[in-house]
């Protein structure tokens, strides 16, 4: 394994942290940033990019809060409202009011690797700038000069294989050099598909388990891929 690509929700980081503390966080300071920041150039583009989205004109604070709060409450994953979420994110973890959770083994994992020179990247439907945040300001300290790189959607959906040939070749290596890691089977069975070695976390399981579900290696957490080194 020359590369390890990573998920964060779910793989390297509870998925609780984000639906409990990331998502609330952002809700409750998004009228406030609005409306103290409407003019400000950062928050007007993502005001700009949700007009686009909508095709409405969102003219005041109320009116743009209305639209990303009911995007937040269908669980969208569009563009606009992550860069808002990650501005505001951004000075949670600032502030200190924001430490993302990692789970230790995966920071010993990245630590390990990182040590024995195979390259660390995260790919997360998350925003880059709030991976960015997230790898940089978390309970284990900043871990950013261990990841070479991060890929969001932009590089194409987690579910699509296209995606992880895009991002081998963006890393400069084959896609059976790359080893890929995610909770979600869609998308280790899209990585799979365009030939990433894959595993998928299952962290209802007991940090020693392995096991196989339609061919595809199933862990209960990063230990057992450690015992190799």
């Amino acid at each position: 394994m020359k590369a390890a690509l990573l998920d964060i929700e779910g793989t390297i980081g509870d998925i609780a942290f984000v639906r409990d503390v990331l998502f609330p966080f952002a809700r409750t300071r998004l009228a406030e940033v609005l409306q103290n920041r409407w003019t400000d150039p950062e928050v007007e583009a993502t005001v700009a990019g949700a007009r686009e989205a909508t095709g409405k004109a969102l003219d005041s604070p109320k009116v743009a809060e209305d639209q990303f709060l009911a995007w937040m409450d269908e669980d969208k994953k569009i563009t606009p409202l992550k860069a808002l979420q990650g501005i505001i994110w951004r000075e949670g973890y600032a502030s200190g009011e924001l430490k993302a959770h990692l789970y230790p083994d995966a920071v010993e994992a990245i630590r390990t690797w990182s040590r024995h020179g195979v390259q660390v990247f995260i790919y997360s439907s998350g925003s880059i700038a709030a991976q960015k945040l997230y790898v940089a300001h978390s309970v284990a300290g900043d871990l950013s000069p261990l990841v070479g790189g991060y890929f969001d959607t932009t590089t194409g959906p987690k579910g699509d294989p296209a995606s992880y040939t895009k991002i081998a070749t963006s890393i400069g290596v084959e896609p059976f050099e790359m080893t890929f890691f995610s909770d979600a089977p869609a998308e280790t069975d899209a990585a799979h598909t365009a030939g990433v070695a894959v595993y998928r976390i299952d962290r209802k399981q007991p940090p020693s388990f392995e096991g196989n579900d339609r061919g595809t290696p199933v862990i209960g957490s990063f230990v057992s891929v450690l015992a190799g080194y």
